[in-house]
């Protein structure tokens, strides 16, 4: 298996369990009377995996997007064509443009 995917698979692991920790915590502080609300109905147990769940998405996202651009760019890569070496000479190019007869004319001229 390719490493950035194993990095992917990893990071999404850990944003879930963040999740699972927020979700936690958003349960014992009772935040909003959510330990109420979740407790005091038959279909509490999914309401905690449904926050649980979309959170994880949110959080894996967002995890494996902070560990990628925090990794380091290696300056000596021999491999890469870039071409940061060329200079670029940008040379002006006359435009026409039609007049009302028909006739053209040059607008730009050395």
């Amino acid at each position: 298996m390719p490493d950035l995917i194993k990095h992917y698979i990893r990071q999404s692991a850990l944003g879930f369990v963040l999740a699972a920790v927020f979700v936690a915590l958003l349960l014992y502080f009772n935040v909003a009377n959510l330990w109420h609300l979740v407790t005091h109905t038959d279909v509490g147990v999914l309401a905690v995996f449904l926050l649980w769940l979309f959170n994880g998405i949110v959080f894996a996202g967002v995890q494996f997007g902070i560990s990628i651009m925090s990794m380091t760019y290696d300056e000596d890569d021999e491999d890469d064509d870039d071409h940061r070496g060329m200079m670029i000479r940008t040379v002006p190019v006359p435009i026409e443009r039609p007049r009302a007869r028909g006739q053209t004319r040059q607008i730009f001229r050395k």
